[in-house]
């Protein structure tokens, strides 16, 4: 009998040191990026406004696609508000400022900067809970990024770009194949948000999916399993 109950709390123990294990590897895989931006440099950004001087009903009406910039530099102020439209947290839970089926936010956020004020060109990942940028590569990759998407020259003539990508396993782990759509409805949802920040900031974007998956996936350095999903060219 003693042999029966020592052999079970073994088998008990390994179970929940599998299931420990099972879970920090399944966190590293959905963290694959945070994991890797722990070891760069970051780049705190400053806090989003919360009010402006546009209405959501006016920045609504003037919200239009807009391919061609007048080439001056964005501010940081205005790339930090940009990003925490996008995926910014507005919740002490975690809830951001997009929907996401289940809280399960599968999205995630670059900012490729060529002509930023105060932030060197490059591409960063935006880090939500932090509301801050990890450099991920050195350098002004806008012609790189244009070339991907098929030479669309929007790309290269604005200050910056907002790349939105995915990693839609997140969501379907719950909702399996159903799980796709409601990734691709949030990205949508991101992307209308970065739409009227804009506007509310008097500069101008587009979205952009004609693009090349694997030449995206390689210029920003992203895992096979991650899936870019729009391009948004911000300028003036």
């Amino acid at each position: 009998m003693r042999k029966r109950i020592q052999y079970t709390f073994i088998s008990l123990l390994i179970a929940v040191c599998a299931v420990t294990v099972f879970t920090s590897a399944t966190e590293t895989t959905h963290g694959v990026s945070l994991m890797q931006d722990q070891t760069v440099q970051a780049i705190k950004l400053s806090d989003p406004r919360l009010d402006s001087d546009m209405s959501i009903e006016e920045a609504l009406l003037k919200r239009r696609s807009t391919r061609k910039y007048r080439g001056t530099p964005l501010t940081s102020a205005e790339v930090s508000q940009l990003l925490w439209a996008a995926q910014g947290m507005t919740d002490p839970r975690g809830f951001r400022t997009a929907p996401s089926a289940g809280a399960l936010y599968p999205l995630e956020v670059y900012l490729v900067a060529g002509s930023v004020d105060g932030i060197p060109a490059g591409i960063y990942r935006y880090i939500t809970q932090r509301h801050e940028i990890a450099n991920r590569v050195q350098g002004d990759k806008r012609a790189e990024l244009r070339d991907a998407a098929l030479g669309q020259e929007q790309i290269k003539q604005a200050a910056a770009v907002v790349v939105i990508s995915a990693f839609p396993e997140r969501t379907t782990g719950k909702y399996r194949d159903r799980g796709i759509r409601y990734v691709h409805m949030e990205a949508g949802h991101a992307a209308q948000n970065v739409y009227l920040q804009a506007t509310a900031l008097g500069l101008g974007t587009v979205v952009i999916g004609a693009f090349n998956d694997d030449a995206i996936r390689r210029i920003l350095q992203m895992p096979d399993r991650e899936q870019p999903l729009y391009l948004m060219p911000v300028g003036r």
